[in-house]
């Protein structure tokens, strides 16, 4: 399958499907951390060359429920809460047969729609919590591969006792934490290609 994995500057996902076989690109505003196919630009620029998959990251910034509250407090802030919406509309109205949209936990279910799917990491082997939402099209949900012993209630070796991610503040806090799981995108290679 010809895949476009947008918004991904790690590799991670697009590496999988390549190493499955698949005509794999990723596409970001930014160089990508791993050599390979990579388009650096907007996607919107690429989105109509003839792909049969996205699984498409937008920046969860002004998106997730956890930041939503400084909507209020920031001036301008809401703007581009509503730019971010417009941004995943646009995604899921792309001319493609199969997509898949990733967030955590976000207002686009009760802005666009629920999500069809909410995985964690510890359903594919990773000792961590973090709720991420597909919105599917065409797609199933997801398998789990390799879970963990416990449930949600299991703190995780990324997460403070009162469930807190523990990544300390750094100037690339945001950018591992929005890397996809490795056990994640390998279960999207196998399942979705």
């Amino acid at each position: 399958m010809k895949v476009l994995v947008a918004c991904e500057y790690s590799g991670k996902v697009r590496d999988a499907f390549i190493a499955k076989g698949h005509d794999a690109m990723s596409c970001d505003l930014l160089p990508t951390d791993s050599p390979g196919p990579h388009h650096q630009g907007d996607v919107m620029d690429i989105i109509n060359d003839g792909w049969d998959l996205m699984i498409a990251h937008p920046p969860c910034t002004y998106l997730a429920v956890s930041g939503l509250h400084w909507n209020k407090r920031i001036p301008g802030r809401a703007e581009k809460t509503e730019e971010a919406l417009s941004f995943v509309q646009a995604l899921m109205d792309a001319p493609i047969d199969k997509i898949a949209i990733e967030n955590p936990v976000s207002c686009i279910s009760s802005r666009i729609r629920k999500p069809d799917q909410i995985v964690q990491p510890w359903w594919f082997g990773h000792d961590a919590s973090k709720k991420t939402c597909f919105w599917l099209k065409n797609l199933p949900q997801l398998v789990e591969t390799n879970r963990l012993p416990g449930d949600d209630k299991t703190r995780r070796a990324n997460q403070t006792a009162s469930g807190q991610n523990k990544l300390g503040p750094s100037a690339d806090r945001w950018k591992i934490r929005s890397e996809t799981y490795q056990g994640i995108a390998n279960a999207m290679a196998e399942q979705w290609g």
